[in-house]
């Protein structure tokens, strides 16, 4: 015969388990996710890719944000503060993140997504530094490297096992099964760019973004020298673009989703060449949008990419 009393002071302390902070439910066994802050949102989709439902990921930066001057809330110091994992780009990047783990007296262990990588010069060094913003010699935009994004993946990999141990064997089969995902990608990028004929693999956008993609698959982007997303084109600027636009025939130029188009719109009219599309370089869209993950952001490119430069005569 069921005991009543004992079957009631049984639920209710399964009620007030499920009442706590911090306590989740998946399927049958009480788990708590790892609290994971990264601090944009490329970032946050490989840690969602790998952690998958064992952690909780909060970006700094979300999508179509600009890390390079990005300037941090209250929200975003509360959620450094009940982080146990911060994973960051590096490379100079967040320029702005050390004060902010400081401030919010998070004790989370930081994971650098970037280690091993071996960085390209930046064309933008004369980045505002006092601004919290320089990148130093180092381009951070590695991540537009397939190659790249696996290492990416590995360093995350690791350091969610180190975080939480018990979720190794789900960390790492999640892990092989993304870059199992991204093999797969990066051979549709090469093919893309095998089929663009080879005095057309170029093209103009304003944010020097691209370097990483230019060496790993030979599409030259020429990013205008002295332009970036933290400083407005001068008059001077936007003619030596054009000239440098005639002079080597660039078939097209591209908007970039962090960048306000106004500039590109204009330089497209005075030089002849055709916009090619909206690029995603430092930032993914919202889920509704062409590049709501990595992989999307990076198929999404490269269609843009062949469809604008494919086209014409060799």
């Amino acid at each position: 015969m069921i005991n009543r009393r004992a079957l009631g002071a049984s639920l209710a302390a399964g009620l007030a388990l499920a009442a706590l902070p911090g306590v989740g439910f998946a399927q049958d066994n009480a788990v708590q996710k790892l609290p994971v802050v990264a601090s944009f949102s490329i970032l946050a989709d490989f840690v969602r890719q790998v952690g998958g439902d064992r952690v909780s990921v909060t970006p700094l930066v979300g999508p179509n944000g600009d890390a390079h001057v990005y300037s941090p809330t209250p929200a975003d110091a509360k959620a450094m503060a009940g982080a146990r994992l911060v994973v960051i780009n590096g490379l100079h990047l967040e320029g702005w993140l050390p004060r902010l783990i400081k401030s919010s007296g998070s004790k989370a262990t930081v994971a650098t997504a970037t280690k091993g990588i071996k960085p390209i010069e930046s064309a933008e060094e004369g980045h505002d530094a006092k601004g919290g913003h320089d990148h130093g010699h180092d381009d951070p935009h590695a991540w537009q490297s397939i190659a790249n994004a696996r290492i990416y993946i590995a360093n995350i990999r690791d350091a969610l096992d180190a975080a939480d141990p018990a979720g190794k064997a789900s960390y790492d089969a999640n892990a092989a099964a993304y870059l199992a995902k991204l093999d797969v990608v990066e051979g549709e990028v090469k093919a893309a760019v095998a089929r663009i004929p080879a005095a057309r693999r170029k093209a103009i956008t304003t944010h020097d973004a691209f370097g990483y993609f230019v060496k790993a698959y030979g599409v030259e982007f020429l990013a205008p020298q002295g332009v970036s997303t933290e400083s407005e084109a001068s008059a001077r600027d936007v003619a030596r673009i054009i000239r440098q636009i005639k002079a080597q025939k660039v078939p097209a130029v591209f908007l970039e989703n962090v960048t306000n188009p106004r500039l590109i719109e204009q330089i497209a009219k005075e030089s002849g060449a055709k916009v090619g599309g909206t690029l995603y370089s430092d930032a993914l869209s919202d889920a509704s949008g062409p590049a709501g993950t990595y992989i999307d952001m990076m198929k999404h490119n490269i269609s843009e990419i062949e469809k604008a430069l494919a086209a014409g005569p060799a």
